[in-house]
């Protein structure tokens, strides 16, 4: 059973053939609980992504390593990577395809039967709340139903760790806050590991068991801070005091961060 996912030293640099190369990332240390919701917070730039792309695989990184721990009777071991699904800010779902074969198409692409990939794309869809539209295409939804999709195309995988990258920037207001209630009541059910990638505050303490603070680029951890609010979360939350205390020690730190990336340029 997965333990954590444990960063080491994690730096990355950015190679150009016509600029000084970039670092984006410099010695990075932290860690990511089993079965928790650790959320990473920072101003633009920060290489925020791009530890997102490397602990899921899609890029090596320059120096440091990923670890994946696993319990093993009262031993910790390490192994390869869990399975792992992630969920990008823009909707990348296929036009021609209906929304059941969207949120199937990961389980065909992996050779399984017609019958149990849409028995299991059916019971994502339901998880996100969108059963009565397996039959309508992408240019039929609003952004959020789209975006609802692409959560139910990560939860179909089953993974050990959901990924998600600004899954809600794209969206109007009312609609993210919507669909965060509906991550959160996701999560808290599965019980997941979750690492989200977010320029919203709120959005971390809300949906977070703990949120790292990263600087300006390059990007370190700032601050590892464990969130104390009660599940199941809602709308309710956000009325906690603890939740505003929250909101007010992180922007703190993030305040001169964003400054110096604003100078920056980034």
């Amino acid at each position: 059973m997965l333990q954590a996912i444990e960063v080491s030293g994690l730096t990355h640099r950015w190679l150009s053939k016509t600029r000084p190369p970039t670092l984006a990332l410099s010695n990075v240390d932290c860690r990511f609980p089993a079965g928790k919701v650790t959320a990473i917070v920072g101003p633009s730039g920060c290489g925020k992504s791009t530890l997102l792309l490397m602990l899921r695989g899609l890029l090596e990184p320059s120096q440091g390593k990923i670890s994946f721990a696993y319990q093993s009777g009262q031993n910790t071991t390490y192994g390869p990577a869990p399975q792992m699904a992630t969920v990008w800010q823009a909707f990348n779902l296929l036009p021609w395809r209906t929304v059941l074969d969207n949120v199937a198409f990961g389980l065909e692409l992996g050779g399984m039967g017609k019958e149990e990939r849409y028995r299991r794309a059916a019971e994502a869809i339901k998880a996100v709340e969108l059963s009565g539209f397996e039959s309508h295409f992408p240019g039929q939804l609003s952004g959020g139903m789209k975006q609802r999709v692409g959560l139910a195309r990560g939860l179909v995988q089953a993974p050990d760790v959901l990924l998600l990258d600004e899954p809600f920037g794209a969206l109007d207001a009312q609609t993210r806050l919507y669909l965060q209630e509906q991550l959160a009541t996701v999560v808290e059910q599965s019980r997941k590991t979750v690492i989200l990638v977010t320029h919203s505050i709120e959005e971390a303490v809300f949906l977070a068991d703990k949120v790292l603070v990263m600087t300006a680029r390059p990007g370190r951890i700032a601050a590892d801070i464990d969130i104390d609010l009660p599940r199941p979360r809602g709308i309710e939350t956000q009325n906690n005091p603890a939740f505003g205390k929250y909101f007010s020690d992180i922007y703190g730190l993030l305040r001169d961060e964003v400054r110096k990336s604003m100078l920056a340029g980034a």
